[in-house]
Formats: C-alpha cells, structure tokens, sequence
C-alpha cells in the first residue's frame, strides 16, 4: 500500500499527498469519476495551469503504486478506478498516522484530540457521542 509522509504545514489530502498527487485525487472525487484516464485528469488540471500529460501520467501511476488506484488495460491505455472516496481517504491516513506512533505519542495524540473537543459545536460533540457510544457496545460484544 501506500507509504506514509506527513507535511504538518499542510491541510487535507495534502498532509500525505504531494500537491500534484493531492490535485489529481481531488479531480477524481470531486467529479465523482467511478473510473477515468489520464486524459481526462490531464483536461481536468489544464482548466487551471499549464502542464504537461506525461507529467500527469507519471503522477497517476504512483497514485496506483501507493494503492489509491486500481487500473485496467484498455487497448493501449489504463483505465483507473479510485480504491476510495476521499473521507474514506482521511480515515486511513487518520487511522496510520495513529498506528504508527509510539505510546507516548498516542497519549499526545488523544490530549489533542480533547483539546479539539473543547473547541467543538453541539452537533460535533453528538457525532463523537455516538462513535464512543457504538465502541462500546462493540466492546461488550
């Protein structure tokens, strides 16, 4: 699967992703593409810069080498699919960036997360309500 990179400096699909990467797989989700080719990405970003298609090629074959794509032969081209959908995406990035920390980090980890509480709305506190409430029917099962 994918290898991990974190840019604190970064928001997003960004914090793992370098820019290029993070643009493409918010072409794909943001235009809800079930499966694309590198045309259409390179369409997509030319909206907005000037780049080159083998630059994007090249960016969509390590997105498939991370494991955020599949892709099929078609005739000459690859067809990709999105393995994901991008919350799906921040989950597992959430989820690594976790299990990759040492104990001590994980108590930081969860000292901020209550610091992030405190800062939270009404309908965020139910929403984690709820998660804590559906883990611990988990746990008792």
């Amino acid at each position: 699967m994918r290898r991990l990179r974190i840019r604190p400096d970064q928001e997003g699909t960004r914090v793992t992703l370098f820019d290029l990467e993070a643009a493409i797989m918010d072409a794909v989700w943001s235009n809800a593409w079930s499966e694309f080719t590198v045309g259409d990405v390179h369409r997509e970003l030319e909206r907005g810069r000037d780049i080159a298609y083998t630059t994007v090629m090249t960016t969509v074959g390590r997105l498939f080498d991370k494991g955020l794509l599949t892709r099929e032969r078609d005739g000459r081209r690859y067809v990709y699919r999105p393995r994901m959908g991008r919350d799906e995406f921040m989950r597992s990035t959430a989820r690594e960036v976790l299990g990759s920390l040492p104990e001590i980090g994980r108590d930081e980890a969860v000292a901020l997360l209550v610091e992030r509480v405190s800062e939270a709305d009404t309908d965020e506190l139910d929403r984690l309500e709820q998660l804590i409430r559906a883990r611990r029917r988990e746990l008792r099962t």
